[in-house]
Order: C-alpha cells, then sequence, then structure tokens
C-alpha cells in the first residue's frame, strides 16, 4: 500500500529535503525513522525538495509499505521515532500511482520579514530582519508583475537538466501585520532559489533601490537580465501543497459528495 504523509519541520540545520550522503536531510530523518518503525527499507518521494534551511508546514511525502499499523498508531509511532524539529501531521492511504511531486496542482510559499529597528532573538531563525521601513504598497505593486506564466530564469540559480524556465505564478501577496512583513506567492512549480529571489527583488522595491521600471525589465529580458540576491533561506516556509484529490475527504463532506 502507499502512504502519504504530510509533514511539518524547522529546516535550520538540516542541508535541504534531498537526501544527502553526508550531511543531515529531512529525508534521510524520515526514511531512517520509517525504517526502524516498519523493519522496511523504503525510499520515499517529497512534493517539493526544499533548500537547506527552509521550513515546511505543509510539505507532502508518500511511500510503500507492507506496514499493518493503523493510521493513528502509525503517526504516533513514527512521530516518536523523529527528531523534535520535524513531526508528521497527518497520514493517508493514497492510490498506488499516487506521486505527490507530479500530481500537485500548485505549492504555496510564505516568506517571513521582521521590519523593526531591532532585531528578535526569539524570530531569528524564522524571519529575516530588515532594519529599515519598507513601503509594503511598492511591494505589493511590483507583485502584480510576477503573477501569470512567464520566464523565470533571471529568479534562479545556474540551471543544468532543466528543460523550461517558464513557470505560472497564481498569487503573489505582499501585506503587513505591525512589524511583520509577509509575502505569499503560490505556483504549479518553482526553479530553485526561485522565490527567495523573487522575494529578494521585492525586497529591493520595498527599500525603493529598485524602481517598478526595473522590476519589470526583470521579467522582460528573462535569462538576459541580472539575477536579484536570493534572500536567506532561514525566512521561507513551504505552507502547503495541493492537489486534485488530496487529502482525500472524510466523513460529512464525503457523504455530501456522494
Amino acid at each position: 500500500m502507499r502512504l502519504a504523509l504530510i509533514i511539518e519541520y524547522e529546516g535550520t540545520r538540516y542541508q535541504g529535503f534531498q537526501l544527502q550522503l553526508n550531511a543531515p536531510s529531512i529525508q534521510g530523518e524520515l526514511e531512517e525513522a520509517i525504517e526502524k518503525l516498519t523493519a522496511e527499507k523504503i525510499r520515499l518521494r517529497g512534493a517539493g525538495r526544499t533548500d537547506a534551511g527552509v521550513h515546511a508546514l505543509g510539505q507532502v511525502v508518500a511511500f510503500d509499505t507492507h506496514s499493518h499499523y493503523t493510521i493513528d498508531t502509525f503517526v504516533k509511532a513514527l512521530n516518536y521515532y523523529l527528531p523534535e524539529d520535524i513531526a508528521v501531521k497527518q497520514a493517508h492511504l493514497v492510490r498506488d500511482d499516487f506521486d505527490p511531486r507530479r500530481d500537485a496542482v500548485s505549492r504555496a510559499y510564505r516568506y517571513s520579514i521582521l521590519n523593526s529597528p531591532t532585531p528578535s532573538p526569539l524570530l531569528a531563525r524564522f524571519a529575516l530582519h530588515v532594519g529599515r521601513t519598507l513601503d509594503t504598497e511598492a511591494m505589493q505593486k511590483a507583485a502584480t508583475y510576477l503573477e501569470g506564466e512567464h520566464d523565470f530564469s533571471m529568479f534562479s540559480r545556474p540551471l543544468q537538466g532543466i528543460r523550461s524556465t517558464r513557470r505560472r505564478i497564481y498569487k503573489a501577496q505582499v501585506w503587513r501585520k505591525k512589524d511583520r512583513v509577509i509575502i505569499d506567492v503560490e505556483g504549479n512549480s518553482f526553479l530553485p532559489q526561485q522565490v527567495r529571489r523573487m522575494t529578494g527583488a521585492l525586497v529591493q522595491a520595498g527599500l525603493g533601490k529598485m524602481s517598478l521600471g526595473q522590476f519589470q525589465e526583470l521579467l522582460a529580458y528573462g535569462e538576459n537580465a541580472r539575477s536579484p540576491a536570493a534572500l536567506p533561506a532561514k525566512g521561507l516556509c513551504l505552507i502547503g501543497v495541493h492537489y486534485k484529490d488530496f487529502p482525500p475527504k472524510v466523513g460529512k463532506e464525503n457523504d455530501d459528495d456522494q
């Protein structure tokens, strides 16, 4: 049977989601914990290969298992074997061909900024500190240019083996809550470092270092444009991954659909 898990993790001490030979990774910790629980050596697949230091509230992974644990028992037992900075929030039985990466309709990311004169030690691992006041109105105007389908090669690190650099952004929003500036981005998929470079350009717009015209030129010139610097990974979080048929509806919702 195939199980899909919704995972939350703090990425600070990991070299990203993807399995690494000589460095800690989210995938490595999950596979090791599953092996301890089930005595099976599995290889799981994730919806998004988050970079080193990036966090997640709703990463989705899937793997095949012959385990006979109930879903509730499996979740509790697996969390027992996982370190405290990784947790399984939900588990679901899925169809045998479910692929968390290829079946995803969209992925939603959030970049968090502490926009205050002084930093916060308690938020240091989860938000970028920017001391100068950001013009969130200018940032939102710039963000609207990101929506739609574009060549985002200028918002990625040098690429190899990627057939197309065109991606579709469904939503790009900037909003402020007191001293927090939040950038929400949802798209069908993302290039390596794309979200951190897009948010880096938005911060430049918010600081008055990049005009709206210059922001538009980044998209117009594609790979010939100068790539913006990527913001630190610590402020980025994979909020969730969306599918047509996952997670499955249960209870009353399911009854209403029949």
